[in-house]
């Protein structure tokens, strides 16, 4: 009821009298008062007046469950939600909760995690108060050779949401990173299990870098944070359901063709390395080339000196600007 209390308040930005909640959620006047005092004991900053009723006043943001949850306007993506102060790893966590009955749609989320992953073993910082990190379970009808294909689908996602949140223009360096004027804002991490020749989970996790902070130095040139880019507070809690939101989306759009025809133009409209020399690093040797887009697998296309198009699956490889980072 928490939730529910905090997400009309939100909505009506006026007072809401103690009769109305009470009507609306079924409980006595004494239920309410208990309910709007934990929300306080939380942080919120609510007014309560006599003859008027309740007011939430917005203040510093607060993120935790019932924050999440009170936004969380989605159909099925984010529901539930478990919410963690500190937790070792969000995608650890989701494999966890899938191997013990979580559903398609299931979220984690937590404020720091004490061990990050990013691609290829990669440690990924993850500091308290500053950042979104997330993990979504999945559990989707489709041939396990086209999982890979999710990974990109969160990647528009994320782009659209940030830009939703705060106005700036992020582009995917392919296949996933999200980059902002050159730099990488966001990564991406998906893991699935498989049960003989069909899909049991797969969960997608995802890390934004939002707050001011100090990026260590093997990663201070390369990566950049939402509110130094856009010069404003940004909220965690609505950057989350913003990407969600979008996410629903564009999964429904691939679940339908079972691959990225329905999404390949508005993928190549984010795609910063579009049009752009490129350097593959493929175990069998490495090659320079012009990235052309994707095909409908989400493999990169890229052109060779000799005029041939090589298409690049990313679980192979890995691709670099010749000029820097993207």
């Amino acid at each position: 009821m928490k939730s529910e209390i905090l997400s009309l308040l939100r909505d009506r930005r006026d007072y809401v009298s103690g009769q109305e909640l009470c009507g609306r959620f079924g409980v006595s006047r004494t239920a309410v008062w208990k309910a709007v005092g934990q929300l306080k004991k939380e942080g919120y900053h609510i007014e309560a007046v006599r003859n008027r009723g309740y007011l939430l006043v917005e203040g510093q943001e607060r993120f935790g469950l019932h924050e999440l949850e009170s936004r969380m306007d989605t159909v099925w993506a984010g529901h539930p939600v478990s919410y963690y102060d500190e937790i070792g790893s969000t995608n650890q966590q989701a494999k966890l909760d899938a191997e013990h009955g979580a559903g398609h749609g299931a979220l984690v989320v937590a404020d720091m995690q004490t061990a990050g992953r990013g691609r290829r073993g990669r440690t990924w910082s993850s500091p308290p108060g500053t950042n979104v990190y997330f993990t979504l379970i999945l559990k989707p009808q489709l041939d396990p050779d086209k999982a890979s294909m999710l990974t990109p689908v969160m990647g528009m996602a994320v782009a659209e949401g940030i830009r939703r949140t705060c106005g700036l223009a992020p582009r995917i360096k392919w296949p996933n990173d999200i980059v902002i004027n050159g730099k990488k804002v966001c990564g991406i991490l998906a893991e699935m299990s498989l049960e003989q020749d069909y899909i049991h989970y797969l969960v997608i996790g995802v890390g934004i870098n939002v707050g001011l902070q100090e990026f260590a130095p093997e990663v201070a040139k390369t990566a950049c944070c939402l509110e130094r880019e856009c010069g404003k507070k940004i909220s965690r809690a609505e950057l989350l359901v913003n990407v969600l939101r979008s996410f629903e989306e564009v999964y429904e759009i691939f679940i339908q063709s079972g691959d990225l025809s329905g999404l390949r133009q508005r993928y190549e409209r984010l795609l910063v390395n579009k049009d752009r020399p490129v350097r593959v690093l493929d175990p069998g040797g490495e090659y320079r080339g012009v990235a052309r887009g994707v095909n409908d697998l989400g493999e990169l296309l890229v052109e060779r000196p000799d005029g041939s198009v090589t298409a690049v699956y990313s679980g192979e490889v890995s691709v670099r600007g010749i000029y820097g980072y993207v």
